[in-house]
């Protein structure tokens, strides 16, 4: 009698064990409902009490004064006092100073000597600024072209960029997204921003302007412009940024398009750590395992990679005010991620950035967090992005009927299989995976980027209907 009575407790025990952890499991698995965010908070100096919105667009034209030219070339100019790398080491402890000195030269010898050339690069597209929340936000827009906008149908596209990018990043691929192709039914009226606090747009005045604040803040730039539905296109912020909007507004989300589709909900790591194990029923072939398998592989090159992140996360003034006061620092840390995000095979190599992304864009990339001493505000976004505030919205785990489509190139961080992606984006209209090509797509790949992007256009079947009311 006793015996069954053990045993009914130990019976109940597990019982209430296992509800308990069911209870749980349904309560961090279950989808969110929206929260509801400010779409006007002011962000600007002050308190902004007496705020007065100035909806004003105007042009925007690069142009450095020759004696800021000079500055940077005598601070690069200086003896550098850097330390040889170990014996047989490349670039495994950091960026190899060897390399460094080669850049520095030839960014002081050569590319600083062409300064009006690259300047005038910069001014090939049409620029502007205009006041959103109190930010001054600078931007690209660049309109389709006359013999697109006579053929095809046009639609406004939100481009975002990411850290350590900028708008630089897509040079190449905007004219292929506003020109005539005859590979696509569609052209686009495309907008890339700074993002806040980076390049030439206005930092946030105090804490708490995180992704969800950016996302509403490039919306309001779309409405600004008179685009009430438009497309969106990021990678890593812009990637975050872009599914804050179509979640927070997804009535003014044609259609996001991602090449860094993650997800950090609960029930996505679950999935993720199942993949691991029975891959064979998630993929749709063995040959993409790779992308995303064995997890626990993934995490630790994640660890490996990602010490910027926490000191970003955590002391970014720190860090800032270390790059800020000295442009070789700068250079290291940037040129770092770059040759970090080339691929296995030539990440060792001396000439690596040169090879997979070219000397002039990195160097263009560089001179905008430099021109506009945007190197701390810009890492405080990582700050804004790990606070209470911003993860207690838990926005991966609300859905949003928003047409979504992923491409996933081969280097880049670890992406979601589409069975974690539709927890999310239940609309996911086009998965696609590359067997080469890493993080910096644009840069990297501008026409599988493009190709890619203008696919999941195609599949959406909107037929015209939210065209822009396009004026060349």
């Amino acid at each position: 009698m006793k015996c069954l009575i053990i045993f009914g407790l130990i019976v109940a025990v597990f019982g209430a064990f296992v509800g308990y952890g069911y209870l749980v499991f349904t309560e961090l698995t279950r989808p969110l409902p929206k929260p509801e965010i400010s779409d006007n908070t002011y962000w600007g100096p002050g308190d902004g009490k007496d705020y007065v919105p100035d909806k004003r667009v105007n042009e925007f034209r690069l142009s450095v004064p020759q004696a800021e030219i000079e500055d940077l070339r005598q601070q690069l100019n200086r003896t550098l006092r850097l330390t040889d790398p170990l014996d047989g080491i490349s670039f495994e402890y950091g960026f190899n100073s060897h390399a460094l000195e080669q850049f520095v030269d030839y960014w002081r010898e050569k590319y600083l000597t062409k300064w009006d050339e690259r300047q005038e690069f910069f001014n090939k597209f049409k620029q502007y600024t205009t006041e959103i929340q109190g930010l001054n936000i600078h931007f690209i827009r660049e309109k389709a072209s006359e013999e697109a906008a006579a053929k095809k149908h046009v639609y406004p596209l939100l481009l975002l960029h990411g850290w350590p990018g900028s708008v630089r990043e897509f040079y190449d691929i905007i004219p292929m997204l506003t020109n005539d192709q005859n590979v696509t039914d569609y052209a686009f009226e495309v907008v890339a921003p700074s993002l806040v606090g980076y390049g030439w747009s206005d930092a946030a005045s105090r804490p708490g302007f995180n992704a969800a604040e950016m996302a509403t803040v490039m919306r309001n730039l779309m409405l600004r412009l008179g685009h009430k539905k438009f497309f969106i296109q990021g990678g890593d912020w812009g990637s975050i940024i872009g599914s804050n909007l179509a979640t927070l507004y997804p009535e003014n989300v044609i259609g996001y398009h991602s090449n860094m589709c993650v997800l950090n909900s609960p029930l996505a790591i679950l999935k993720g750590i199942y993949g691991t194990y029975f891959s064979e029923k998630i993929i749709p072939s063995r040959f993409f395992y790779d992308h995303h398998f064995p997890v626990w592989d993934k995490y630790a090159e994640l660890l490996q990679e990602s010490g910027y992140f926490h000191i970003q996360a955590t002391k970014p003034d720190t860090i800032g005010a270390a790059l800020t006061t000295s442009p070789v620092g700068l250079a290291a840390y940037i040129l770092e991620k770059f040759q970090t995000c080339t691929n296995p095979g030539v990440k060792q190599d001396f000439g690596a950035i040169v090879t997979v992304f070219g000397l002039e864009p990195v160097l263009d990339n560089l001179m905008v967090y430099y021109l506009t001493n945007s190197i701390t505000t810009a890492v405080r976004f990582y700050a804004e992005n790990v606070s209470k505030a911003y993860t207690s919205l838990q926005l991966d785990r609300v859905p949003t009927p928003v047409p979504m489509g992923c491409s996933r190139f081969r280097y880049d961080l670890p992406s979601v299989t589409d069975w974690q992606l539709r927890d999310k984006f239940p609309n996911l209209k086009h998965s696609m995976y590359f067997q080469q090509g890493s993080h910096f797509a644009a840069l990297e790949m501008p026409a599988m980027l493009y190709q890619d992007f203008t696919a999941f256009v195609g599949k959406i079947g909107l037929h015209g209907a939210a065209s822009c009311d396009y004026k060349a």
